[in-house]
């Protein structure tokens, strides 16, 4: 589902990528790990289309996005690439509810997209915190709310940058166990960035990443 050839990337004149060759199936759950530097989140960016490669293609879904004009870009972003930061970027003037919808809103039918993220409140265990605002929840609840809202348009692929990085044990626990939910009941794609090897040995496949180049 995801083809990645060749890709070099480049900060200035420091070389972070140096030919990344790399696929991914769907219904696949990786993990990438490496040291700091090795380019990891690069190359997490540049499957989510957040930055562009010096040279090199990705295809997703036989679609090359790095070719798509700008508007086109963002609805391809939008509805195929769910993303989950480190740090859960929460909007704080709108309740969890509110937060998973904003996506859908963008590109489909209000009714549908609440019905969506009714459902997936349901799934991630927060019917008591529905109407709650980010300031009002724990840690780990605005990351199941980041979750929930990374999966509102249903996405090929699902991009998770140390999405436990700061949280405690009991949470990671409990946010790598849904990660292995999703992934066998909705055959949820996801590549994730982490230093948790707990996290990483439950995944199908561990990519290292090591100053630039896969090992």
């Amino acid at each position: 589902m995801i083809s990645v050839n060749n890709l070099k990337f480049s900060y200035d004149k420091l070389e972070v990528l140096k030919g990344i060759d790399l696929r991914i199936n769907k219904g696949e759950i990786v993990s990438i790990m490496g040291p700091s530097g090795a380019g990891k989140t690069s190359l997490l960016q540049l499957i989510g289309t957040l930055e562009k490669p010096n040279s090199g293609s990705i295809l997703i879904n036989d679609i090359n996005p790095n070719t798509l004009k700008e508007k086109d870009l963002a609805i391809f972003r939008n509805l195929e690439i769910g993303f989950i930061f480190q740090f859960h970027n929460l909007l704080s003037e709108f309740t969890s509810f509110e937060n998973i919808c904003i996506p859908g809103y963008i590109s489909n039918d209000k009714k549908n997209v609440e019905k969506k993220a009714l459902e997936l409140i349901k799934t991630l265990g927060l019917e008591h915190r529905k109407d709650h605002m980010p300031n009002e929840l724990s840690g780990g609840e605005k990351q199941r709310v980041a979750v929930a809202r990374a999966l509102i348009n249903s996405p090929a692929v699902i991009l998770a940058d140390e999405p436990t990085g700061n949280l405690d044990s009991e949470n990671s626990k409990i946010l790598h166990d849904l990660f292995i939910k999703l992934n066998k009941e909705l055959n949820q794609t996801f590549v994730i960035v982490t230093h948790n090897k707990e996290l990483a040995n439950q995944t199908n496949r561990v990519i290292n990443l090591v100053d630039g180049k896969i090992i």
